[in-house]
């Protein structure tokens, strides 16, 4: 899978914006690649990651984690990282619009990186 490229910019600190599509039943993963306002890569050593899944409510609404990504750093100083479920985690989901977003964090610092809206789609077919 492609990495989808944002641009962070840590003096503002507003998150990028990417939509995904994961398929009930499958493994998903999503990889990033970040760069800073100098188009140079964001260096995450050191750095943390958290990043859940909520169905997308009304306003005014509560809302609960349907899940939580596992989030990894595939290179660090590259920028580069993804999150992913497991097929098991995936299954588990209901169809629907649901919404998202990646926390990032070394020491008392924290951003959030990107988030966005995700659509899970039932699977039409079951694997042995």
């Amino acid at each position: 899978m492609a990495d989808k490229r944002i641009t962070f910019d840590v003096t503002s600190g507003t998150p990028s914006s990417v939509n995904l599509t994961i398929n009930t039943g499958a493994t998903f993963t999503a990889n990033f690649a970040v760069v800073n306002t100098s188009n140079s890569a964001f260096n995450f050593s050191g750095w943390t990651g958290s990043s859940q899944i909520a169905k997308s409510v009304s306003i005014g609404s509560s809302s609960y984690a349907a899940a939580t990504f596992n989030v990894g750093f595939t290179s660090a100083a590259g920028g580069k990282f993804n999150i992913s479920l497991g097929s098991t985690q995936t299954r588990s989901l209901k169809e629907g619009r649901y919404v998202y977003d990646v926390l990032v964090s070394s020491g008392s610092t924290v951003y959030r990186i990107v988030e966005g809206n995700i659509l899970v789609k039932p699977g039409i077919s079951s694997a042995p």
